[in-house]
This record gives structure tokens, C-alpha cells and sequence, in this order.
């Protein structure tokens, strides 16, 4: 496949040219040949790393706590649709047994691939949080941070884990991030009531990355800096669900300048409703009204989001003064590092996989390519 007279994204800059793909990966940027099994005439559209949302619980009337393949499978076939080509399918606070269920099919996903983005591993959120900062999570399913209730909801599908939030406060959450930290799995502070002191703590012994930023966290005042001032403070990565709902515009340019944008990873925190029409859903097992572009449960807390990558890119890029390029990294290299697969993701060069989404000025998708393969075209 040979996809000519693009406008190529890469991680400094934008350039005209070709990108020659065969065998699932890119063969040669801007090749001397002109001809192809098939030549995809880009005529003009910019071609981006394939996004990757490392939390995301759902998509397409779809959700991960389902607890089937068939359910991963239509999530990754609805988010393609909006450039998303690999994606970390997210839990939620409920039972083991039903986590456990949901870590199978992630993992089953994983190997045995999918009909729309790939899946690269699971985001547990929850169990091991704060009750004093739940969200959306359900309170009565919150268990102790013990590596043996962990290994209870994993169980054969640990090593498909890549991430998990936990709050650093919790007795026992320092100690399981240590021990999960040596195995290769990130922690991430997130629903917590943790002061500045018991965050870094936690960074100490293993936290690298904050879930949601400002979002079911202590926030930044001038004398207690909290988890926010923390994500600040060290050199931590961070994720925002920049949909101008759950972050004001005037917060994300602050965030953004002081963490940069290499620290900084764009995520959608998307549930069922996302790709659907409003009405009512569920998330956790707890309904969710979807109304004028937020989901909330029936107290007001703001269950996930309806958020799209190529939205949030959108949304930056009209509210912030960084260039395309620089947005574009924030939704496909970082997360490429994050989930330690930047070796063969999240840019555009040979030898990488070709995961490589196609869009207009309005970064309205018109293509999207999984390994080499094209998943979705308008």
C-alpha cells in the first residue's frame, strides 16, 4: 500500500511526502517508487501515529466491565472510527470476581487481536482508592491494596496489566506499588484525597503517573499543593481528559506549561455512551445520564466522558497556541512510552507498525490503518 501526497505528522515537524507500507509496517517514507498493490491518493490530508488512549472503559454501547471479548471487540471497532488504534481497555471499582471476568477478555483480546484498534493491556482503576474521592466508582466494592487481592482479580491475566490507579493513602497502597512497580507495572495516583507529602511518598515508591488530572484528587492551593502540585512538582507523567467539561480551558494551558508536552498524555475516559446518541447508560454497574456532551450519574458526578481522541486534539488545538505536531504526540507517542511500546509505535518511521490515521483540517477522520489494515474509512 502506498499512501501519496500526504501531509505527514512526525514528532518535530510536518512534511509533505509518501509512506510506503507492506507487510503490516512502513516499509520506506517517501520511497522512489510510485506503484503499489494499492496507491491510496491522500490529496492533501494529514497522516498521524495511530492514537493511543491508555483509559478508556468504553465505547459504542460497549463496556470493559461486560466482561467479554465481544464486547472489547466492538469497543475497538467504534473508537477506530475516531483514529484510535491501540487502546488499554479500563476497569472499574467492582467485584474481583467480575474484574477478574473483564481481565480474561482483555487479555484474550490482546493475543488474539481484534477487528478495530489493538489492544495493548488493561488500566485497572480501582479497587484500591480513596472513598473520600469515588467519582463514578461504586464505594462498596473498595477492598484493601494487598498484593493477594490483586493477584484475586487478575489471576492468569496479570501479566496483561499495564497500569493501575490507586489512591497512595490507603494503607497498603505504598507497599503494592512497590512490589507492582518491579514487575513492570505502572501506578498511577488517582481517586485520592492524598496531601502534597503522602503523594511524593508515593512517587517515592513507585507512582510514576497521575490518573485524570485535577480530577478526584487534592487540588493545588498555596499552602497545601496537593496531588496536582505533586504532578507539578516531580517529573511524573499526567493525563488529561481535555473535552472542556471535566478541565476548564485555562487549567489544561496551565497544566500543559508546567508539565510540557512530553509529560503529558491525552485521554478520553470514555464510557458506553461514547460514539452514541444521549439518553441513559450505565458505567460500573451504575446508570449514567448522557446529556449536551457529559455523562453524569444521578447525583451530578461526572461518570467518564463521551470524549473522542481526535476531539480532544480538536480541542487543544483551538484553545492552546501549540502546534498540531506537538497536540498529535500528546495522543500517540506519549502513550506509545507509556505502555512501553514506543519501539514500534506512536511515530511515524520505518520499520514501525503502521498504525496511521488519516484526517482533514477539521481532524475529521477519514482513515484508519491497524497494522497496516484498513479498519476504517469514511
Amino acid at each position: 500500500m502506498l499512501l501519496k501526497n500526504c501531509n505527514i505528522i512526525f514528532l518535530d515537524k510536518i512534511e509533505k511526502g509518501s509512506i510506503l507500507i507492506e507487510n503490516g509496517i512502513i516499509k520506506e517514507i517517501n520511497p522512489n517508487t510510485t506503484s503499489s498493490d494499492s496507491v491510496i491518493d491522500c490529496k492533501g490530508l494529514y497522516v498521524a501515529p495511530g492514537f493511543i488512549d491508555i483509559h478508556i472503559h468504553g465505547a459504542g454501547g460497549y463496556d470493559t466491565m461486560d466482561g467479554t471479548f465481544d464486547a472489547i471487540n466492538e469497543i475497538s471497532k467504534t473508537i477506530c472510527k475516531y483514529g484510535t488504534t491501540s487502546f488499554t481497555p479500563t476497569t472499574m471499582t467492582m467485584s474481583a470476581e467480575d474484574i477478574l471476568k473483564s481481565m480474561t477478555a482483555i487479555k484474550k483480546a490482546k493475543l488474539e487481536g481484534t477487528d478495530g484498534a489493538q489492544v495493548l493491556g488493561a488500566h485497572l482503576e480501582g479497587p484500591f482508592i480513596s472513598p473520600n474521592a469515588i467519582g463514578a466508582q461504586n464505594p462498596n466494592y473498595l477492598i484493601k491494596p494487598t498484593f493477594e487481592n490483586f493477584e484475586s482479580m487478575t489471576g492468569d491475566a496479570m501479566d496483561s496489566v499495564v497500569s493501575i490507579t490507586m489512591a497512595p493513602e490507603v494503607d497498603g497502597a505504598k507497599e503494592l506499588a512497590s512490589i507492582l512497580t518491579e514487575k513492570g507495572i505502572r501506578c498511577s495516583i488517582g481517586h485520592t484525597k492524598a496531601t502534597y507529602e503522602e503523594a511524593i511518598e508515593g512517587i517515592k515508591c513507585g507512582f510514576c503517573h497521575s490518573t485524570h488530572l485535577f480530577n478526584a484528587m487534592t487540588g493545588f492551593t498555596h499552602r497545601e499543593p496537593g496531588v496536582v502540585g505533586a504532578t507539578f512538582d516531580t517529573d511524573i507523567t499526567t493525563e488529561t481528559i481535555s473535552d472542556g467539561i471535566h478541565i476548564s480551558y485555562p487549567s489544561l494551558r496551565i497544566a500543559y506549561k508546567q508539565k510540557g508536552t512530553d509529560k503529558t498524555l491525552l485521554v478520553t475516559d470514555a464510557m458506553c455512551a461514547c460514539g452514541m446518541p444521549d439518553g441513559n447508560y450505565a458505567l460500573g454497574g451504575q446508570p449514567v445520564i448522557v446529556k449536551d456532551g457529559s455523562a453524569r450519574l444521578e447525583n451530578g458526578a461526572l461518570a467518564g466522558s463521551i470524549l473522542t481522541l481526535n476531539k480532544a486534539i480538536k480541542n487543544i488545538y483551538e484553545n492552546t497556541d501549540y502546534p498540531l505536531y506537538e497536540i498529535v504526540k500528546m495522543a500517540s507517542f506519549n502513550g506509545a512510552k507509556y505502555c512501553r511500546v514506543d519501539d514500534k509505535k506512536g511515530q511515524i518511521k520505518e520499520n514501525f507498525d503502521a498504525d496511521l490515521v488519516l484526517f482533514d483540517d477539521n481532524i475529521d477522520i477519514k482513515m484508519t490503518i491497524v497494522n497496516g489494515k484498513i479498519v476504517y474509512s469514511s
